[in-house]
């Protein structure tokens, strides 16, 4: 008698659950993208091993982009994980406050090496393809739409663990984005005018972590130039100003600092 009690029970349960119904006819009006940021790496290996990688290991992410160098041949793109769920490709990680930016984020990954280590022991920093490029542009522009983002959502590893991480590097051409209207970019003219005054007089280190702050970056507020600071302005100057991104806060770089924040 116990025994058929249970199995009535778990009839019930059963039941019970399977009338379960959920009414949809009302939506709140206040609800967005879980999707806040669109982050770009390079995977440092070659397709095969970029696919093994990203699919077989401990790391992931939602779209991978094939590297081509012949005229007039797309590269492929692949969708590795969907978009509703979370990819492991940022890591530790913090931009405009928000940390753990894996819950918040689409990765995607571009198959490119970064760089060789020339005999002298210095990196030697390897270009990027057009269809590489001209794929990512389509697939942000596509990505960005469906979930309303704005030009302040793109970003590079490097940009959201600037202490480890430097991809998509130097090399990466930031400004092509910039022209598709993907990222904000410091006007040439206003980076002129700030130039001149700030060859006069440079300001403090206190005024430049505030401004690379305000950009969206990890910094210490200290007012100290320490490792942590430079690794940062050498974040921003690589994206930027990718010809010399020494970490050191300069008149050029807080030109573009304050062109970038004052573009309003």
């Amino acid at each position: 008698m116990k025994f058929r009690g249970y199995i009535w029970i778990f009839l019930l349960l059963l039941t019970g659950c399977s009338s379960l119904k959920i009414d949809d006819s009302y939506q709140s009006v206040s609800q967005d993208s879980r999707v806040q940021f669109i982050v770009l790496h390079y995977t440092a290996s070659q397709l095969p091993r970029s696919l093994e990688v990203l699919t077989q290991g401990k790391v992931s992410s939602h779209y991978l982009i094939t590297e081509h160098t012949i005229a007039n041949q797309a590269a492929t793109i692949y969708r590795l994980v969907d978009e509703n769920q979370r990819a492991w490709h940022a890591g530790d990680s913090q931009w405009q406050g928000r940390t753990w930016l894996n819950a918040s984020s689409i990765g995607i990954e571009m198959v490119h090496r970064g760089f060789t280590v020339n005999p002298q022991g210095h990196k030697e920093w390897l270009p990027w393809s057009e269809p590489q490029i001209d794929a990512l542009i389509l697939l942000l522009t596509d990505i960005m739409q469906r979930h309303g983002l704005s030009a302040d959502s793109v970003v590079g590893h490097s940009d959201i663990a600037p202490q480890r991480k430097l991809d998509p590097g130097p090399l990466f051409p930031w400004h092509r984005l910039a022209k598709a209207g993907l990222i904000h970019w410091p006007e040439p003219q206003l980076v002129a005018k700030y130039q001149t005054t700030f060859s006069e007089q440079l300001p403090s280190i206190t005024w430049f972590q505030t401004q690379l702050a305000k950009v969206g970056y990890a910094v210490p507020q200290h007012g100290k130039l320490d490792k942590a600071t430079r690794n940062v302005v050498a974040a921003f100057q690589m994206k930027y100003r990718p010809v010399r991104f020494d970490g050191e806060p300069d008149a050029h770089t807080a030109a573009l600092l304050l062109a970038l924040n004052n573009r309003h």
